[in-house]
Protein backbone atom coordinates (compact mmCIF):
# COMPACT_ATOMS: atom_id res chain seq x y z
CA UNK A 1 0.00 0.00 0.00
CA UNK A 2 1.40 3.54 -0.62
CA UNK A 3 1.29 6.53 1.64
CA UNK A 4 -1.77 7.97 0.44
CA UNK A 5 -4.09 4.66 0.69
CA UNK A 6 -2.69 4.44 4.08
CA UNK A 7 -3.31 8.43 4.94
CA UNK A 8 -6.61 7.62 3.91
CA UNK A 9 -7.57 4.73 5.38
CA UNK A 10 -5.97 6.19 8.71
CA UNK A 11 -8.64 9.46 8.41
CA UNK A 12 -11.81 7.14 7.45
CA UNK A 13 -10.68 4.82 10.97
CA UNK A 14 -10.29 7.99 12.80
CA UNK A 15 -13.58 9.34 11.72
CA UNK A 16 -15.32 6.28 12.50
CA UNK A 17 -14.10 5.68 16.09
CA UNK A 18 -15.02 9.23 16.82
CA UNK A 19 -18.62 8.86 15.21
CA UNK A 20 -19.03 5.22 17.65
CA UNK A 21 -17.91 7.07 20.54
CA UNK A 22 -20.12 9.80 20.46
CA UNK A 23 -22.71 6.80 19.45
CA UNK A 24 -21.55 5.17 22.63
CA UNK A 25 -21.55 7.65 24.65
CA UNK A 26 -25.43 8.77 23.68
CA UNK A 27 -26.83 5.52 23.60
CA UNK A 28 -25.16 3.91 26.57
CA UNK A 29 -23.98 6.83 28.93
CA UNK A 30 -26.99 9.16 28.44
CA UNK A 31 -29.70 6.23 28.20
CA UNK A 32 -28.38 3.85 30.84
CA UNK A 33 -25.44 5.05 32.67
CA UNK A 34 -26.49 8.61 33.12
CA UNK A 35 -30.30 8.43 33.26
CA UNK A 36 -31.01 8.71 36.81
CA UNK A 37 -28.73 11.79 36.81
CA UNK A 38 -30.32 13.50 33.49
CA UNK A 39 -34.00 12.64 35.07
CA UNK A 40 -33.95 15.33 37.38
CA UNK A 41 -34.11 17.57 34.29
CA UNK A 42 -37.04 17.72 32.32
CA UNK A 43 -37.96 17.80 28.08
CA UNK A 44 -41.29 18.23 27.47
CA UNK A 45 -42.49 16.72 30.63
CA UNK A 46 -40.49 13.84 30.47
CA UNK A 47 -37.44 13.02 32.35
CA UNK A 48 -34.33 14.16 29.95
CA UNK A 49 -32.56 10.52 30.87
CA UNK A 50 -35.97 8.58 29.39
CA UNK A 51 -36.22 11.05 26.80
CA UNK A 52 -32.84 10.22 25.16
CA UNK A 53 -33.06 6.25 25.83
CA UNK A 54 -36.54 6.53 23.68
CA UNK A 55 -36.36 10.05 21.63
CA UNK A 56 -32.60 11.79 21.61
CA UNK A 57 -30.65 8.43 20.90
CA UNK A 58 -32.54 8.09 17.48
CA UNK A 59 -31.85 12.18 16.82
CA UNK A 60 -28.48 11.60 17.53
CA UNK A 61 -28.12 8.61 15.21
CA UNK A 62 -29.49 10.47 12.34
CA UNK A 63 -27.19 13.44 12.62
CA UNK A 64 -24.33 10.91 12.77
CA UNK A 65 -25.77 9.33 9.70
CA UNK A 66 -25.61 12.92 7.93
CA UNK A 67 -22.29 13.81 9.57
CA UNK A 68 -20.67 10.59 8.03
CA UNK A 69 -21.68 11.18 4.84
CA UNK A 70 -20.52 14.55 4.83
CA UNK A 71 -16.95 13.98 6.01
CA UNK A 72 -16.29 10.80 4.26
CA UNK A 73 -17.31 13.18 1.17
CA UNK A 74 -14.45 15.71 2.37
CA UNK A 75 -12.13 12.99 2.93
CA UNK A 76 -12.75 11.30 -0.79
CA UNK A 77 -12.15 14.71 -2.47
CA UNK A 78 -8.91 15.13 -0.08
CA UNK A 79 -7.76 11.93 -1.14
CA UNK A 80 -9.05 12.29 -4.93
CA UNK A 81 -10.90 8.97 -4.35
CA UNK A 82 -14.12 10.78 -5.00
CA UNK A 83 -16.99 9.66 -7.67
CA UNK A 84 -18.24 12.43 -10.34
Amino acid sequence: MDRSAQAYWKAVLGLLTKILIVWFVVSFGCGIVLAPVLNTIHLGGYPLGFWFAQQGSIYVFVALIFYYAHAMGKLDREFDVHEE
